[in-house]
């Protein structure tokens, strides 16, 4: 019998996550994030200005404009995080995220540590690290697991 290598479900949904990075309209850095319950994709989002709103690729990044270092001032940027539009993306189609696994191209900021702890987001899987302590001390806090993979 032949043996065949599959990538583990940890690494078919992070691979996943970076396709989905592909449609984002972030200068500075493309993100994707992905929900997953009982092996199943929930709902996905990458980050980019909200819908009907000019991309950062089209008026430029707000952030550079004013120097703001990254992982710094979070509300000053024209485009939502990954893991806000996934979010966003299963609240508009009426699907619950609670008991579901994030996997992210990169570690959730502080914000959005917050939204997924609310969301009851069970654990988290990411590849790149982000420069916001807070995000790790409050997932901490909550019990979340979070791996870098």
């Amino acid at each position: 019998m032949k043996k065949f290598d599959r990538p583990s479900w940890s690494e078919y949904f992070m691979s996943i996550t970076e396709l989905v990075s592909q449609r984002s309209t972030c200068i500075r850095r493309k993100v994707g994030a992905i929900l997953v319950r009982d092996k199943r994709i929930i709902a996905t989002g990458y980050n980019g200005a909200p819908s009907g709103i000019r991309h950062c690729l089209e008026v430029g990044c707000l952030r550079e404009q004013q120097g703001i270092p990254s992982g710094e001032r979070h509300e000053l940027c024209r485009g939502l995080h990954a893991e806000q539009n996934s979010i966003i993306q299963a609240a508009l189609h009426g699907v619950s995220i609670g008991g579901a696994t994030l996997y992210c191209s990169n570690m959730p900021c502080s914000i959005c540590s917050k939204m997924l702890i609310n969301s009851r987001i069970v654990e988290i899987f990411f590849k790149e690290g982000y420069a916001d302590p807070l995000a790790s001390e409050m997932l901490t806090e909550a019990g979340i697991p979070y791996h870098q993979i």
